[in-house]
């Protein structure tokens, strides 16, 4: 072969190169999420949700002619060592974009990083309105869940409709999601309902392993009803040692819990020890009866499958979601580029299992509510469930 010739292949090789190596490469998506400890309960399931979304959309082709993959890591619920496998998902791994972390002491500590780096963060469970507000924002950062505001609100309008109660207590994680949680739902029940006292409030910390000083000083105050933050693995603490000492009777069970107390993963984590008839919430009440829509059907039935579990899991949706709506925006964008990506976000309507969400394009969040109701034990079914599920996406008040 000339030397001319050699070089000419040569230079066709290298010319190509790039193109096969594009085509074999993948979109790597670091997942930072809690699975150990007490949050795990949550977070395991929403990794799942992610897990089989990217199953799903590869199946499909991918996007862009490339597989997802999907790179996951235990935050622990910390939001030190959340932000450290951020920097290493970034750096070391060379992930193109971050979906993630559960605590909105977490979020906010990784949403830096993704600004720092200019890379596209969706926040699928986090819920502290600090998150999203004006001096926080930033084009890389995206909320999928719901907030403390919509919660608080939704919270305090069920209260508010108990016309028999007069004095209500308040229980609640001593860190950003339950101090602005139960800022909104004072704001909203003083209001609606001025004649209530809130006679009590107790601040148990995150990850809490006794919480009798707390129930027992609570009681004390002989409250009618009782706004509830305490949510995961720290709940099925909370109840275990509550419901012996008389604390869900002492109020008829009006206690409301909007820290998703209401899914199935909660519910089969506590069994019989769950209170029954206290009320609660999910982004996904799995069982239904009557109005359950064709695609939140087959969403379970694949989910089940895809888990080799009997029942479907109230937070698989969120990480599920999320992916959706992060691939979404790719095609839209025809690009991995976060900047691209970033702005083909705002304002993108995307389909759920359960009905379509919006990220405002100018909050960056869906602003969405989550299905309320009061637990029953389920006559086919070994745990709590959410009776009548009901879809609250409460605003300020208003008269």
């Amino acid at each position: 072969m000339s030397r001319c010739r050699i070089l000419a292949a040569a230079c066709l090789a290298a010319c190509l190169a790039p193109f096969a190596a594009g085509a074999e490469s993948t979109i790597k998506i670091g997942f930072p999420m809690p699975l150990s400890g007490p949050a795990a309960v949550y977070g395991a399931p929403v990794t799942k949700g992610a897990e089989m979304a990217v199953q799903e959309i590869n199946a499909h082709g991918g996007v862009l002619g490339h597989k997802l993959e999907l790179l996951e890591r235990d935050s622990k619920a910390s939001a030190d060592e959340a932000v450290r496998l951020a920097r290493e998902l970034i750096i070391k791994d060379n992930v193109d974009f971050l979906v993630g972390t559960l605590t909105s002491a977490e979020a906010p500590a990784v949403s830096t990083i993704a600004k720092e780096n200019r890379i596209v963060f969706i926040a699928p469970t986090s819920k502290s309105v600090q998150l999203t507000s004006p001096k926080n924002l930033h084009p890389y950062l995206f909320r999928l869940a719901s907030n403390t505001d919509i919660e608080g609100h939704s919270a305090a309008s069920i209260i508010a409709g108990w016309k028999e109660v007069k004095r209500v207590a308040i229980i609640a994680p001593d860190y950003a999601y339950g101090r602005d949680a139960v800022a909104a739902f004072i704001g909203y029940l003083k209001k609606a309902r001025p004649d209530i006292q809130i006679v009590d409030q107790q601040w148990p910390k995150l990850g809490q392993s006794d919480f009798t000083p707390f129930i027992t000083a609570q009681m004390g105050t002989h409250p009618d009803a009782i706004f509830c933050d305490v949510y995961g693995g720290d709940f099925v603490t909370f109840a275990k040692q509550a419901g012996p000492l008389g604390y869900f009777k002492a109020v008829n069970n009006r206690l409301v819990d909007g820290g998703e107390v209401g899914t199935t993963d909660e519910a089969q984590a506590l069994g019989a020890d769950y209170p029954y008839g206290i009320w609660s919430d999910a982004y996904d009440p799995v069982i239904w009866a009557g109005d359950e829509p064709p695609e939140h059907k087959a969403f379970i039935e694949h989910l089940k499958a895809f888990t080799h579990e009997k029942y479907g899991s109230g937070w698989a949706i969120m990480g599920y979601s999320a992916i959706v709506a992060l691939t979404d925006a790719i095609k839209k964008a025809n690009s991995t580029d976060s900047d691209k990506v970033s702005k083909s976000l705002l304002g993108l309507t995307f389909d759920t299992p359960v009905g379509k969400r919006t990220f405002n394009a100018k909050t960056h969040e869906t602003e969405m509510g989550e299905f309320w109701g009061q637990m029953v034990k389920g006559e086919h079914y070994p745990f709590a469930i959410i009776s009548n599920p009901k879809y609250l996406a409460v605003g300020p008040f208003t008269d």
